[in-house]
């Protein structure tokens, strides 16, 4: 006798709050077999079989009654045909079902397991462009197009393309660059974290990149953009007009310059976190982006710019930051275009021009390693043979 059922978190592995697995049971010969639907609610959500209490229930439970009948009838076949119930080969069979797409059914899948990846939004803004990557492209539509083949055309084709801009950044004229290895590496490292959950829950029987190890890398970037000290002094001097948003600005650039805080760890400043210890505040914490722990001590410039804004740091979109950041740079004189994770770059140069040890300015900035910041080092290494030129100009229109 076969019996399908639609259970939730059958493993009971769900935290209370948080969103949970819906799978059908598949009970015959006296064994249950489990398959992924694809559907997460939390437990709230879920009564009787059923999604409940949802804007889109209706959407949700239809999917699923498509996946319970393809299901009961893939065990059907197997089991008039004599053959052992495969519940690897059921989930390949049945994923398909599960909403059935137009077009580019990979770009539709990864999109609709975008809110069920437990994500920050900035870490999803890493995952979105994909998707019109892989539209741009063209020639990964279907899951059976997922073929190492293919992705090494993805990659060739990425390394022709130009970095998209958002709409603050085309006001402000930046021009359109070529992907560099980074960008290209980003996009894959997120479509082989989409590939491996598809291979999780059935959809391919292998991703291809297990087999491409070490085949696309970040690269390294050495040219890192930074305020030298006189550029550093003359966007501190600046004053903005009093209440504006151009002020705001201006103040996080020299709070982040002087704490090596990313956008993400500034914006969730919290003073709380701090304690005063012979004078100064510190804290030990954990990056937004990498979960990180990094070293913290609030310099007096930073401590003037809380002590402006009772001691919070007011909220502001990230493409506007950094579209006053462009306008703030050109009013100070400075040439190159600022951006917000620049001022982060400033405060490691300049702490290793002071003398600070690449050692702990590693566990300041919160890196997973040292060669993250070993690039640094080679910035003002370079900036010291840079001097050594100059010296010898001076020498050589002396003699």
């Amino acid at each position: 006798m076969i019996r399908t059922q639609i259970v939730f978190d059958y493993r009971g592995r769900t935290k209370k709050g948080n969103e949970g697995p819906i799978e059908v049971r598949v009970s015959a010969n006296g064994k249950h077999y489990y398959i992924p639907t694809g559907v997460r609610v939390r437990r709230s959500e879920f009564a009787f079989g059923a999604v409940i209490n949802r804007c889109n229930s209706d959407e949700l439970n239809e999917q699923l009654q498509v996946i319970l009948r393809k299901i009961t009838a893939e065990v059907t076949s197997m089991l008039n045909a004599g053959d052992e119930i495969d519940a690897a080969e059921i989930k390949r069979r049945v994923w398909s079902a599960a909403k059935p797409v137009q077009g580019n059914e990979v770009v539709a899948w990864i999109e609709s397991q975008l809110p069920y990846l437990g994500l920050r939004e900035g870490t999803l803004k890493h995952y979105r462009p994909l998707l019109s990557r892989l539209e741009d492209f063209g020639e990964i539509r279907a899951w059976r197009d997922v073929t190492m083949e293919n992705i090494y055309k993805f990659d060739a084709w990425l390394r022709e393309q130009q970095c998209k801009l958002n709409v603050a950044q085309i006001k402000a004229g930046v021009k359109p660059r070529a992907l560099g290895d980074a960008g290209v590496y980003n996009y894959h490292k997120t479509f082989k974290a989409m590939l491996n959950r598809a291979l999780r829950l059935g959809m391919i029987s292998e991703n291809p990149y297990s087999r491409l190890r070490g085949q696309f890398r970040r690269g390294e970037r050495d040219e890192v953009d930074y305020l030298t000290e006189d550029e550093m002094i003359a966007f501190q001097k600046f004053c903005p007009m009093a209440g504006t948003q151009m002020e705001l600005a201006h103040d996080l650039f020299v709070f982040q310059m002087y704490t090596g805080l990313g956008f993400s760890d500034m914006q969730n400043f919290n003073m709380k976190d701090y304690r005063k210890v012979d004078g100064t505040w510190r804290n030990n914490g954990q990056r937004i982006k990498t979960g990180v722990s990094y070293v913290s001590q609030l310099l007096p410039p930073a401590v003037a710019v809380l002590e402006k804004y009772g001691r919070k740091i007011p909220a502001i979109d990230n493409a506007d930051y950094n579209h006053c950041l462009k306008i703030l740079g050109a009013a100070c004189g400075i040439e190159k275009p600022l951006h917000s994770h620049m001022a982060r770059h400033t405060f490691a140069t300049y702490a290793l021009r002071k003398g600070v040890k690449i050692e702990n300015l590693s566990r300041m900035l919160g890196h997973t390693n040292i060669t993250q910041t070993q690039r640094y080092a080679k910035v003002v290494a370079q900036s010291v043979h840079e001097d050594f030129d100059l010296l010898a100009k001076s020498l050589t229109s002396n003699q």
